[in-house]
């Protein structure tokens, strides 16, 4: 009988379309199916999956790997991929390095997987001309100029991407020294250097700093409105990133594909865990061709194992918050450009980097970034749409901040999915099983489990937290107190641990849940959960429609509510709060069908 399962087996093992299933016999083995780091070969094991499940296992494998393909490859609406010369090198780069590194990435398998830019950061300047105002390059690093080393790029069928300042001086040269850099900055020079870097020498990114913006105290919405108009006078496509080092403010999303969100990043946990903490509430603001930027990737570089550290306090990290690093840069969809030295990639980083299943939570048409649905203590659970909105097939992240093991069960309602839930773990590349209500997993110390779920089912979402609505005045250039713009406040009362504060006191500041779907039509109850230090009134308006005001009274020190019903459509729709004075803090908004 073992002999004619293994014939019958090994007659089911399958082709299509370049894409290979084989039957693989494993008693000791504890996934039912796995497939290869390349994400073109599964096997299943027959000693986990029937005879009966073999053909439904088999053809589950063809999908996810055909699934992963197709959104493992940039396009310009997606998130950037590829590399930036700045956390291994820092001003000290050359020719020989750049070209070099652009070689190994069309050999190593990192073009393939689709990390296409290869971005030149600072240290290639020399001012410019005092006479004639042209930008001039250190030919001391590139003795050929930056033309040559831009057309090597392409040639490999890669894409170029170059850096400069707002202001007159770049940030390596005043806090780095260089002195090349003084003067090198766009400040006075937006038309002549744009049409230098983008049609003349042809690069096809540009990172933006700041560094010289604050030394001359410009206004950052004004200077990169007026840089992003240079670029998009040259007539060229090309990809723009204002790096701030804060959430610029929404207007960031309306002249560039991205902007980054925090300090620079450090190769150790603390600054990987800080960077993750700054960016779990900043899924409103991402769209489409529009992402926030964690900043570059310090992958590839583990802890006793540093090379080349511009940084003291770049002292690595272990496998597993590399995991974590990688991973949650692909569930926030973060630009994904690498940091270390690839012509010398360990394994264990190039297998995580381009593996296909993560790839996918990143490179995808929704353009949307994961968002927070659970949270104890340091423990959360983020999840965001698979392969449609609203659609059966969900990622999820379970994510652990914490110093200690931590176990997860989630409740498959959480994540709006109904079982069974057929799980798939996206690190590991492997089905784990079909579960009926909750995900259950321990994830180490500074670890995230990734899922692919899916479920039988989508159910109407019915819980929106406070920190997933979009706030038309959310900022984190200045004091949001001193400003009068909202801010997220850590509250141990709130139902996710965090409230929305300083809302309302000029027209605009509201919050607006832009995304409250309900599949069939009916009357709704709206509950607004929040915590009210004084009465007070807040105007409420669905879908554009009468603005209902609604008293607020003090909560008293805990969180209260407001509730009302409406009749919706099935569909999407759009619950906005507001008020001329100062609203309350508010936490969540509740919708549940009145029967």
């Amino acid at each position: 009988n073992g002999m004619n399962t293994l014939i019958l087996f090994a007659a089911a093992a399958l082709t299509s379309g370049g894409y290979t299933v084989t039957p693989n016999p494993c008693p000791n083995c504890p996934y039912r199916m796995r497939i290869a780091p390349d994400g073109r070969h599964a096997f299943i094991n027959t000693s986990k999956v029937g005879e009966a499940e073999y053909p439904a296992m088999a053809s589950r494998a063809l999908e996810l790997m055909k699934k992963a393909a197709d959104t493992s490859r940039g396009g310009l609406a997606r998130p950037l991929m590829g590399w930036s010369s700045w956390n291994t090198f820092g001003l000290n780069i050359s020719d020989e390095i750049i070209v070099s590194v652009a070689r190994a990435m069309a050999t190593n398998g990192l073009k393939a997987a689709g990390y296409a830019y290869v971005n030149i950061d600072d240290g290639f300047f020399n001012g410019h001309d005092p006479k004639t105002g042209v930008l001039r390059w250190n030919y001391t690093r590139f003795p050929r100029g930056m033309k040559p080393v831009v057309d090597e790029i392409h040639a490999l069928g890669l894409k170029a991407g170059t850096y400069s300042d707002a202001g007159r001086d770049t940030c390596g040269s005043i806090w780095g020294g260089d002195t090349p850099g003084r003067g090198a900055g766009l400040y006075g020079h937006d038309t002549a250097d744009c049409q230098l870097h983008f049609k003349d020498i042809g690069f096809d990114f540009i990172k933006v700093d700041y560094c010289g913006g604050i030394a001359l105290e410009l206004d950052e919405r004004d200077r990169y409105s007026e840089i992003a108009a240079a670029i998009r006078a040259t007539g060229r496509e090309v990809r723009f990133n204002i790096c701030r080092w804060a959430f610029p403010g929404v207007w960031g999303a309306d002249i560039a594909e991205s902007w980054r969100t925090t300090g620079d990043i450090r190769a150790n946990w603390p600054s990987v865990r800080d960077i993750i903490a700054e960016n779990l509430y900043l899924s409103p603001y991402a769209r489409l061709g529009h992402y926030n930027d964690m900043d570059m990737l310090q992958v590839g570089r583990y802890v006793g194992e540093v090379t080349n550290p511009i940084c003291k306090e770049d002292t690595g990290l272990t496998y597993v918050e590399e995991v974590t690093h990688f991973g949650m840069w692909c569930m926030l969809s973060s630009p994904l450009l690498i940091g270390c030295d690839v012509r010398a990639l360990p394994l264990s980083t190039k297998e995580l980097v381009t593996n296909p299943f993560l790839l996918a939570m990143n490179q995808n048409d929704l353009g949307v970034q994961g968002y927070v649905v659970r949270r104890e203590g340091e423990a959360y659970v983020l999840t965001k749409d698979a392969d449609t909105r609203f659609g059966t097939a969900r990622f999820v992240a379970l994510y652990n901040a914490g110093d200690e093991v931590r176990d997860f069960k989630v409740p498959f309602a959480d994540l709006d999915l109904e079982g069974p839930v057929q799980t798939f773990d996206l690190v590991e590349r492997a089905d784990v099983g079909v579960f009926e209500r909750f995900l259950t997993a321990s994830v180490p110390a500074h670890g995230t489990r990734f899922y692919r779920l899916d479920a039988a089912r989508r159910v109407d979402r019915r819980v929106y937290e406070a920190e997933t609505a979009f706030l038309p005045h959310y900022q984190e250039l200045t004091d949001a107190l001193k400003t009068g713009t909202p801010v997220y406040h850590q509250d141990a009362r709130a139902s996710g641990g965090v409230v929305v504060a300083n809302l309302g006191g000029v027209r605009g500041n509201d919050l607006v849940w832009k995304d409250v779907r309900v599949s069939k039509p009916g009357r709704y109850r709206l509950e607004i959960r929040l915590i009210a230090d004084r009465c007070a009134e807040m105007s409420v308006q669905v879908d554009r429609g009468e603005v209902v005001r609604q008293q607020v009274p003090e909560t008293q020190g805990t969180v209260g509510s407001v509730a009302f019903e409406r009749d919706l459509a099935a569909g999407e729709h759009e619950v906005r709060l507001f008020c001329k004075d100062r609203l309350p803090a508010i936490d969540v908004l509740n919708v549940t069908s009145v029967k």
